[in-house]
């Protein structure tokens, strides 16, 4: 029998991917990773996570500068005008400094880049383009992609319907464009067309925004997109799309039945969800199947059902989130390196980068009553002094616990900067902590972060400011 060529291959260098392949190499094993785009870190650096926070934080920039919210603030402007090829440039810029990063980590931790697609020849076996390898450890982390709607073609040249790519690179701001699909991803980039200029209608399958989050949530959402002038058709379906002469023309109904309608549209953005990518893997060579939902089950450690296999990332059951991946990433490096690596799957946060943003962690309200008694402490940004100074009076925090112990079981933001603000709920969720904990730690001042301080003082029931 031929010696390995490797002690890890991982087939697929996005977040959970590059990162597990790096990990690998500093614990000395003899680590490749496969990947056939043209630059590494899959769809998050390249067509997800990355250039949509370019697009999303110039957009927002641009808004504050035409819409006269900087006059307010003594700035004042003339003139404003969109340069979206420049707006573009940026984008193009920052995904090239990422991923020219992970080539660069890669070279200093001697990963060796095996570029082309993989796919199993055997169980420790692997083709890459025209190379056979063969490793003692192979770790699955292909990510995911768009989910399709079926009977509604995109065709993201042509700018009409596009994906979630698509949406990243169009060439003109569109007078209306309609997103399919209430959740993240549409949320983000509806936001961005909708500040530089465009109408935006959003259609939603489901009764509200947001499925999976926590309830009230999903109400003030809606309340706030509503506020900021996209128009919301929920508890819609989409039938069809028809394209003629560079437009769209949607078929919808309400989901419970009854008449149909239509609505024209420049653009078409679908944003149904992802799903994980084992296309052109060949799982049966190494012995494996994928369940209902395209995913390769595996156990708490990260294997699969054959020795030596692994899985990590969108590929297998969870939230598809990139740091998800990153973490699950480390942990299995760990593991083939014979340490403990362990993910806590009870503590992921979500964000939406929308303005306000929107976070949380752990248990909706809605779960956490399931399972037993509550205390729900809520506190409005609008009693606090950074959000007020700044004007940024939307939102709230909301910290769910345990009424017996107090233990923090959740918490739920819609705040400017949730997304980092969320941290400090994951981070002493971790330690186990109380309510009460977060309630008498001293919070800089003035900060947005005291929000979550007084939602905690407002469980044991005495936030100061409100």
């Amino acid at each position: 029998m031929a010696e390995y060529d490797f002690d890890v291959l991982v087939i697929g260098a996005g977040p959970g991917g590059y990162v597990a392949a790096i990990r690998a190499a500093q614990l000395g094993l003899k680590t490749a990773c496969a990947e056939s785009r043209e630059t590494l870190g899959g769809t998050c650096l390249n067509v997800g996570c990355i250039p949509s926070k370019a697009l999303l934080h110039a957009s927002e920039l641009f808004e504050e500068a035409a819409s006269g919210k900087l006059a307010k603030l003594g700035v004042k402007t003339s003139g404003v005008e969109l340069d979206l090829d420049a707006m573009h440039a940026q984008r193009v810029d920052a995904i090239k400094g990422l991923t020219g990063g992970i080539e660069f980590l890669f070279k200093k931790n001697k990963v060796e880049w095996l570029k082309g697609r993989a796919s199993f020849t055997g169980k420790d076996s692997v083709k890459v383009g025209d190379r056979e390898v063969r490793a003692k450890n192979i770790v699955i982390a292909t990510g995911s992609s768009v989910t399709p709607l079926p009977g509604v073609e995109v065709d993201n040249a042509k700018q009409v319907v596009v994906d979630s790519t698509g949406a990243l690179e169009l060439a003109k701001v569109p007078g209306h464009l309609v997103v399919i699909g209430g959740g993240v991803i549409g949320l983000e980039l509806g936001s961005v067309w909708r500040r530089v200029g465009a109408k935006v209608t959003v259609v939603e399958f489901l009764d509200q925004l947001l499925p999976g989050m926590d309830g009230d949530i999903r109400k003030e959402a809606g309340r706030l997109f509503k506020k900021q002038g996209m128009e919301l058709k929920l508890g819609t379906k989409v039938t069809g799309v028809t394209v003629k002469g560079g437009k769209a023309t949607l078929t919808l109904e309400p989901a419970k039945g009854g008449a149909a309608e239509t609505l024209e549209a420049d653009c078409v953005l679908v944003s149904i969800g992802r799903k994980p990518n084992t296309d052109g893997l060949n799982l049966e060579a190494a012995g494996l199947s994928v369940n209902q939902r395209g995913q390769i089950g595996i156990d708490h450690s990260f294997r699969t059902a054959t020795p030596g296999v692994w899985a990590i990332g969108d590929v297998v059951p969870g939230p598809m989130l990139a740091h998800k991946a990153e973490d699950e990433g480390i942990a299995v490096a760990e593991n083939i390196a014979g340490q403990t690596g362990i993910v806590n799957h009870d503590i992921i946060p979500s964000v939406v980068y929308t303005w306000p943003e929107i976070a949380g962690v752990g248990l909706t309200e809605e779960q956490a009553r399931e399972r037993g008694e509550v205390k729900i402490g809520k506190f409005p940004m609008a009693g606090n002094s950074r959000a007020k100074t700044n004007h940024e009076p939307d939102g709230w925090v909301k910290v769910i616990a345990d009424a017996k112990t107090d233990r923090v079981l959740g918490a739920w933001m819609i705040a400017v900067p949730a997304g980092t603000m969320i941290a400090q709920v994951a981070q002493a969720m971790e330690f186990g902590a109380t309510s009460e904990d977060i309630a008498y730690t001293c919070h800089a001042h003035p900060t947005h972060n005291e929000a979550i301080k007084e939602a905690s003082m407002a469980v044991l029931g005495k936030p100061i400011h409100v």
